[in-house]
This record gives C-alpha cells, sequence and structure tokens, in this order.
C-alpha cells in the first residue's frame, strides 16, 4: 500500500486497510483531492472524442509516484505573542505505478472517478482517460475548503460539470472503518435512498445531459412499474403489477453515487439491511441457471421491530428486480409527503403531528426525533473576488434546526413563535449561514442600496480564513506554471510566500473598496473606527514608503506589509465588521423578513429539503442513549450527517436556474 512520509519525522508508515483491501475512507478521500489538485485537467482524445477537464493513467500513476501535501499554518508566538509564526508540515505519498493504479481503483470504486469514455466501467485500465465524478466534486470541494488550498485551476471543472449537491455520510469505526449499523442509520440512509416521494422519471425520446440526468437521480432511486406473472401450477398465472420497482445493479450504482460508500460490496451490504429491516423485498431473478450470481447476506437482532429479521441478503445479479414494501412506504413517509403538499401545509419535517410514535428515529428504542447535520462551505462569495473555489469557509460539523423549522417559527413575521424568541442578531447569523437566505438577503440590499455591508462582512470573513491556512499539492519535480514547484525552496514555503502576497493583496482591495474616502462602495461606518484604521495604514504605510498616507494604498507599495501588520488589520476589520453586523441585525433584517420573497421561500424550502434533514439523520444523545442492534455497550453509535456543496447550492438558488449543462448542478 501507498507510503507516507514526513520529512520533519524520523519515522514513515503504510496507509491503514480494512479487511477487504481498501485504505481507510478518510485516508482515500485525502489521498484523492491531493491527487486531483495536483494534476492539471485538460482535453484528452480517445477513440476520436474529446474529454475536457480529464486525465490519463500515466498521469495519475507519475503524480501518485512522490506527491507532496503542504499545509502552513499561521498563529501568534507562545514566547511572544505580538508575533506571527507560520508552521509548515510537508507530507510525501510515496508508491509504485502499479500501487499508484490500485490506487485510482479504490477512486473508481467509491464514485470519485469514472472513465470519461465509457461510464458504464468500473475497472481502472491502463491506457485510459478520466474525469470526475460529481460526487467526487462534492469531495474535492470539500477539501479545498477545509485545507486553504489555492485551487483556481479546477475552477473551469466546478463550473462546467455537475457536482453532489448533498452527500450522506455514514458514521463508521474508528478501528477497522466499517460503516456503524443501526436502525436509526439504516433508517436515514433508506430515506435518502427513496426519496420524499416515489422517483418514477419522465420518458424522453433520447439521450439525457449528464447534469439533468445526474439531478434527477438525486431525488432518489428511479422507479419502475414490473407486470409479473405468478406461478400457477396449470397453466399460466395471473399477470400481476407490482409498483415502486428498481433493478439490483442501479441500486448499487446509487448507493455508492450519493452517499460515503465505497464499492459495490458495501452498497449491497447496505441493501441487505434494507430487506432484513423489512423495507425492499425482491420481485424476480431471472438470471439463467448458468449465470453467477453474488448474494450478500447480514445478520442482526431485530431490537422489537415487527417488520426486521435476523437475517437479510441482497442479490447483486444484473436480472434481479427488488420493491419498495409497504414498511418501506411508510418509514419513507411518503403519504405523509402527499398528504402535507395538497393540505397546503408545512413539512412534515418540521411537524411533530406527523410522527408515528412507534418509529424509532433517533436511536434504537428512542421515540424522539433527531434535527439532521449539514455542512455547509462558507458564507458565499463577496464583490472582490466573485469566483473564487476557496473563498468557501472552513467546513464545520454541527447540528442545527432544519431550514422548514426555522422558517415555519423564528422567522414568521407577526406570529408568536413556540419556545425562546430569537434576536435579530440570531436571525442575522442564520440568514448569513443558509446559501438560499443569504442569496435572497443580498438581493433585498441591493434593493435598499447597501449591499456593499454584506459584501464586506462576507470579504472579511473570507480574509481571515485564508490568513490562518494555506495548503499545497504538488507531484515531485512539477513546474505548472503559477503554481508553487520545489524550485522555491519547500512546496511549503513557495505556497505560503504567494499565499501571503495574495493577502496582502486581499487586505488592501477590501480597503479601497469598502473604507478609503470615495471608494466605489464605501462603507457608513463609525467615524472613530475610520480614523484609528487610517491612522495605522498611515504609520504602516509611512515606514515601508516613507512618504505621508493620501488615504488610498497603491497595491504595488504594500508587498512588503507583514504577516504581523496584517494581523492587526484583520483585529481593524474585525471590529467594523462587528459595527457592520449589528448595523444589518438591527436595520435590514426586520425588514427583510416582512417581504412577500422570503415569506415565499417557505414554500420553497417545502418542495426543496429532502426528508433527509428528518429525525432519523442524527442521534439526539438520550440521558440513556439505547444500544443499537448487534452492538456491544463499549462500541460506538453510528449516526449520519449530511454535507452540502456551495458550490452546487449557489448555483441551485440563482433565479430562474433549472439543472442542465451549463450551470452543472445536481
Amino acid at each position: 500500500m501507498p507510503q507516507v512520509v514526513q520529512p520533519n519525522a524520523s519515522t514513515s508508515h503504510m496507509m491503514k486497510t480494512t479487511k477487504r483491501g481498501r485504505p481507510f475512507l478518510k485516508d482515500t478521500l485525502d489521498l484523492f483531492a491531493t491527487l486531483i489538485v495536483s494534476l492539471e485537467l485538460t482535453m484528452h482524445k480517445q477513440f476520436f472524442r474529446s474529454f475536457p477537464n480529464s486525465f490519463t493513467t500515466d498521469e495519475a500513476a507519475a503524480n501518485l509516484a512522490s506527491l507532496k501535501f503542504s499545509q502552513s499554518n499561521r498563529g501568534p508566538d507562545p514566547r511572544e505573542p505580538s508575533r506571527i509564526v507560520t508552521t509548515t508540515t510537508t507530507t510525501t505519498f510515496s508508491m509504485t505505478r502499479e500501487m499508484a493504479k490500485a490506487m485510482a481503483q479504490h477512486f473508481m470504486d467509491a464514485r470519485l472517478i469514472e472513465n470519461a469514455a465509457d461510464r458504464t466501467s468500473n475497472l481502472f485500465k491502463d491506457r485510459g482517460v478520466y474525469m470526475l465524478t460529481p460526487k467526487g466534486l462534492h469531495v474535492l470541494e470539500r477539501f479545498i475548503s477545509k485545507n486553504g488550498m489555492s485551487a483556481d485551476h479546477l475552477l473551469k471543472v466546478f463550473a462546467s460539470q455537475p457536482i453532489c449537491l448533498k452527500l450522506l455520510h455514514l458514521e463508521r469505526r474508528t478501528g477497522d472503518d466499517e460503516i456503524i449499523i443501526s436502525q436509526s442509520v439504516i433508517t436515514a440512509l433508506f430515506r435518502r435512498f427513496v426519496g420524499r416521494q416515489p422517483n418514477y422519471p419522465a420518458e424522453v425520446s433520447g439521450p439525457q445531459e449528464p447534469g439533468i440526468e445526474y439531478h434527477e437521480r438525486s431525488k432518489g432511486i428511479p422507479l419502475m412499474d414490473v407486470h409479473e406473472r405468478a406461478t400457477a401450477l396449470i397453466g399460466k398465472g395471473q399477470l400481476q403489477v407490482f409498483k415502486n420497482c428498481f433493478t439490483a445493479v442501479s441500486a448499487l450504482e446509487w448507493l455508492c453515487d450519493f452517499t460515503s460508500i465505497v464499492g459495490r460490496d458495501e452498497a449491497a451490504e447496505m441493501a441487505a439491511h434494507f430487506v432484513r429491516f423489512g423495507l425492499i423485498a425482491i420481485v424476480s431473478d431471472k438470471r439463467k441457471g448458468t449465470d453467477s450470481a453474488v448474494i450478500f447476506t447480514v445478520r442482526g437482532t431485530t431490537g422489537g421491530n415487527a417488520a426486521a429479521a435476523e437475517q437479510g441478503e441482497f442479490r447483486c445479479t444484473a436480472k434481479a428486480i427488488y420493491r419498495v414494501t409497504d414498511e418501506g412506504r411508510r418509514v419513507a413517509r411518503w403519504e405523509q409527503s402527499v398528504s402535507a403538499r395538497l393540505a397546503g401545509r408545512d413539512s412534515p419535517n418540521a411537524s411533530s403531528a406527523n410522527v408515528n410514535t412507534t418509529e424509532r428515529t433517533s436511536g434504537e428504542g428512542a421515540s424522539e426525533e433527531g434535527v439532521a447535520n449539514e455542512v455547509s462551505y462558507g458564507p458565499g462569495n463577496g464583490t472582490a473576488h466573485p469566483t473564487t473555489i476557496s473563498q468557501a469557509t472552513d467546513s464545520k460539523i454541527h447540528r442545527r434546526i432544519s431550514m422548514a423549522e426555522k422558517l415555519k417559527t423564528d422567522f414568521q413575521a407577526g406570529q408568536t413563535p413556540k419556545g425562546p424568541k430569537e434576536s435579530n442578531t440570531d436571525r442575522l447569523r442564520y440568514i448569513l449561514d443558509e446559501p438560499a437566505l443569504r442569496s435572497l438577503f443580498r438581493e433585498f440590499l441591493r434593493g435598499n442600496f447597501c449591499e456593499e455591508n454584506l459584501s464586506f462582512w462576507l470579504e472579511v470573513q473570507d480574509f481571515k480564513r485564508k490568513f490562518n491556512i494555506t495548503s499545497s499539492a504538488i507531484a515531485a519535480g512539477s513546474s505548472s506554471i503559477g503554481r508553487p514547484n520545489s524550485g522555491k525552496g519547500t512546496p511549503g514555503q513557495a505556497a505560503m510566500e504567494k499565499h501571503h502576497e495574495a493577502l496582502i493583496q486581499m487586505a488592501f482591495v477590501i480597503y479601497n473598496t469598502y473604507l478609503a474616502p470615495s471608494s466605489q462602495c464605501e462603507l457608513n461606518i463609525d467615524h472613530g473606527l475610520r480614523n484609528e484604521l487610517v491612522a495605522y495604514l498611515n504609520e504602516v504605510m509611512t515606514d515601508l514608503t516613507g512618504k505621508a498616507f493620501q488615504g488610498r494604498v497603491e497595491l504595488e507599495q504594500a508587498n512588503a506589509v507583514n504577516a504581523t501588520q496584517l494581523q492587526t488589520m484583520i483585529r481593524l476589520y474585525e471590529r467594523i465588521q462587528t459595527h457592520v453586523f449589528r448595523l444589518m441585525a438591527t436595520d435590514s433584517v426586520p425588514k427583510f423578513i416582512k417581504t412577500p420573497r422570503f415569506m415565499a421561500l417557505r414554500n420553497w424550502v417545502e418542495e426543496y429539503e429532502a426528508v433527509e434533514t428528518d429525525g432519523a439523520m442524527s442521534v439526539v444523545m438520550q440521558q440513556q442513549p439505547a444500544v443499537p442492534p448487534g452492538l456491544d455497550e463499549a462500541d460506538e453509535i453510528g449516526r449520519t450527517y449530511m454535507t452540502v456543496s456551495q458550490q452546487a447550492n449557489e448555483k441551485a438558488h440563482l433565479p430562474n436556474t433549472r439543472p442542465d449543462k451549463s450551470n452543472g448542478v445536481a
């Protein structure tokens, strides 16, 4: 397996592998993203066809042979807090060509990359051309955001290809990286699998664009009606119609595409648990007697669930067809979703009145509903740098009340919400955190000629994040134009130098855009704050240039600003940011929540928020948590959480936007 070498340490180690022989999931995802950032995704030709944003087997193997990932973090010097020190860690991945090909096969199994010429192929071939899948782009975006990477060379990829909007993650055991199975986990996975309502694809005359096809599949497993004759002792049996059916192969592909499941064998095990819990049942398997068949069998306790069995099996054959059972329909809450829409009510996800109290969703034996976990990448794009991938902030997994619940209660104008009343400050925090609300809020501010307040707040957030961390990923000997290489010291040092230059530019672009006298988007801020900032800049620029500060900064003059001076500017910007935040909370938010477009957003939420935000998505910590079936008390308790792609989310919330080949939303 690939070897990991840390230059500053005296030891090296092999990647940990599971009993299936694959690396642990986190290592797989990190190595995949590091590889992609190190590659130049360009146009390649194969079989008389051209494939943009692709790479070849040789390119992947060459980079994986010696791949360096460097991460630099800034922070106060423990011995002298007024100084800023930078700590750089470099990790080198080293492997042979055959190991590199085996690693790339794991990427294919996890549905992170696909064969550009044959999307149905599951093998990583020696002379192939490969592209990123929507799931791969989702994972890549998360990695770039978390590690503060400069990845502007990937902008065209994110802009032109479908991106998985929501990826469901299943927690794994730390010891062996196996998915932790419990009834709540299977329930959450199944609800995401079947969608809010039966997903019967519309008939199309020709092949669909990849973006549209992927978007339709993201609603849930595509279903069909199947006509089968019942077996009879004499003659032909009666013709029966089975609704809500799907093929076994399509189920495996869907689970690999829209969840953190890696490989068809793991997907088959999850599908076998669907069978064990009575959520799906086989309709037919018309394979010939000579055809090979792979059958996955799982076992576990019923936990008092009358619909569950101690054993379930799933047939991984091309002819096998399964259907959603009545129990599956009940767990999916299809009928409740339909009745709620017909009645014009709010989402059943946000209402305890529609919860069947016998259904255990937040842990075996628990009747209390949980709340979905979502991860969103950052506060969005500002005006100065509207198209930079790395503007997304560091992702944090946290529990949140669903958007539907928020809009139904706390944000309803003229009504008294249940429970503690939220302040406008709390409302603004939530608006800034939700891409859909933030986009609508920006339009509202633009109409009131104060959009600069939001733009400044977001850009300072981005500036602060970029100041703290930066990372780079290159292959040894790489000399890509515009990216750090080994010719300028270590990759980490070269990346930090370039990063520092970009930070200086960003700091003074913010000043010239929002704070300089008669600037393009000048903020209306406290006079004392402005004078304090001007006084500090006058001191810095006088020391650097020997000339008095004239109110504006020429970017060429600011290149000598050091990290400590940048940190002081950040502190001043933060104080102005706090002032602007209070101004938006007290003046803009009360007006915004009364607008017709905001109130109409509640209806959009009903259609947009998938049922994964329901109770089974997260384990609510009970005073005495019950042990899920099949686990000992000492074992870990599984749960699920959702990550949301900022790139896809921003596109999905554009006015009159539909998924197509131009916007790449999926």
